[in-house]
């Protein structure tokens, strides 16, 4: 029904994340998609497009959610076995949201390395559902990180370790980031830079200016903070090339698109080190561009970047925190319009009222940088579809399928421009809380 709903709407399709934890359960190269396989021929008898997230993080597990789906149990065993094999911070808290991208190349799942695992599954899919790629099945988003973001686990919700607007920490202490980190060091003849990450970059809960490294003038500007810098960012692109890179041997030439997302930290981000981005790996800073080399990298695989916070406003941010959702979509789009990659985009909030889709309808023209490719709205529910709420949602789809030239929205877009809207979402099962600052 609610399909048929969205179809009336003039809605193109729904987004729905095909989760690792569910389909290879069993075991490894066991693999079960009967689930989407329903969703699949559903989305095309009401005549809707689908855009499936390869989901290789887990699901929820944090307090207040709805839905929780962990890695494979299978995965979990070999985790049990080498705590190493995921994200851990300085005091040593181990985060089981996703593999560390250090051991992408090491044979740690039972004789497969992680990216074998990820091109497999992705085989799998492609091959089972070969006869709708391109068709039903339009696009691909591949997952490379928690939240199936390109970006460390740096602010995590589960038993309150963190809370917004926190800096959050560096996730460089499992034994393979840490070898890495020596390597890197003693090639440059710097052996001391790589026993560990900054001693001086603070706690989740902490300010910018409570901290030595990330201070106004503080240590990530000298030559120490730069090699840092430089090395971890530099392993996350390295790790979203290398998952890049398999997808799209598996799915050139099936006529999906294939995007990849990126999270919208937009706290501290008018600071000069905008910390909270520089622990989720993304290097921007007052000197630094950390949006365009992610870009590039996406645009060298013709890959859409998805980016997020597009309803968001400054003026709706508490002021201590810095924010500028604003200012942050602004670089992200002169970034994808320099590297001459796509851009998608999505909501952090869930939001229904005629404000925050104003703020998309505007956030889409491509008056600086980028336009829209294509928008997800997050996320389908119950109250998506009463009274007020659909009634916002229906006026805003003609408005972006139409250019933006309708002007019943206050402050809407009316500058003609060729948009369209993209995908509705069917992942209801992100907390809202964590959704709001992702």
């Amino acid at each position: 029904a609610s399909l048929m709903a969205l179809k009336s709407a003039g809605i193109e399709g729904v987004m729905v994340d095909a989760w690792w934890g569910l389909v290879e359960k069993e075991g490894p190269m066991k693999y079960n998609w009967e689930g989407y396989a329903e969703l699949v021929k559903m989305a095309q008898k009401h005549g809707l497009k689908l855009q499936v997230v390869m989901s290789f993080h887990q699901c929820g597990g944090n307090v207040g959610d709805s839905c929780s789906i962990p890695l494979p149990p299978w995965v979990l065993e070999e985790i049990r076995k080498n705590p190493d094999l995921v994200y851990t911070d300085r005091s040593g808290r181990r985060n089981p949201e996703y593999l560390s991208l250090a051991c992408d190349l090491l044979p740690v799942l039972r004789g497969r390395t992680p990216i074998q695992v990820y091109s497999d599954y992705m085989r799998s899919f492609r091959d089972r559902f070969k006869d709708y790629l391109g068709e039903v099945i339009a696009e691909i988003q591949v997952g490379m990180g928690p939240c199936g973001e390109l970006r460390y686990p740096s602010y995590p919700e589960s038993n309150g370790t963190w809370r917004f607007p926190g800096i959050g920490e560096f996730q460089c202490y499992d034994k393979y980031m840490r070898a890495s980190l020596q390597a890197s060091a003693e090639a440059i003849g710097k052996e001391d830079w790589g026993i560990s990450g900054p001693h001086d970059s603070g706690q989740y809960n902490q300010f910018p200016e409570d901290t030595t490294f990330f201070q106004r003038d503080g240590t990530w500007n000298n030559e120490y903070g730069q090699f840092f810098l430089e090395w971890y960012s530099g392993m996350l692109l390295e790790h979203g090339d290398r998952i890049l890179a398999a997808a799209n041997r598996i799915f050139q030439g099936t006529g999906a698109k294939f995007s990849g997302k990126v999270a919208g930290i937009h706290w501290h981000y008018r600071t000069r080190s905008h910390a909270a981005e520089l622990t989720a790996g993304y290097y921007n800073t007052r000197h630094q561009d950390g949006y365009l080399p992610i870009a590039r990298m996406m645009g060298k695989y013709g890959v859409v970047m998805n980016f997020t916070c597009m309803e968001m406003r400054n003026g709706e941010q508490s002021e201590n925190a810095s924010c500028s959702p604003e200012g942050l979509v602004r670089q992200v789009k002169m970034a994808t319009k320099t590297a001459g990659t796509e851009l998608a985009g999505e909501n952090a909030l869930e939001r229904y009222d005629a404000g925050a889709y104003s703020q998309v309808l505007t956030t889409s023209r491509s008056d600086s940088g980028n336009g829209l490719s294509a928008f997800t709205y997050l996320r389908m529910n119950k109250r998506l579809f009463e009274g007020e709420n659909w009634k916002h949602l229906v006026e805003f789809v003609r408005n972006m399928s139409e250019g933006g030239r309708r002007t019943k929205l206050p402050e809407s877009d009316s500058i003609k421009t060729n948009l369209y809207i993209g995908f509705l979402t069917l992942k209801s099962a992100r907390k809202t809380k964590e959704a709001a600052l992702v």
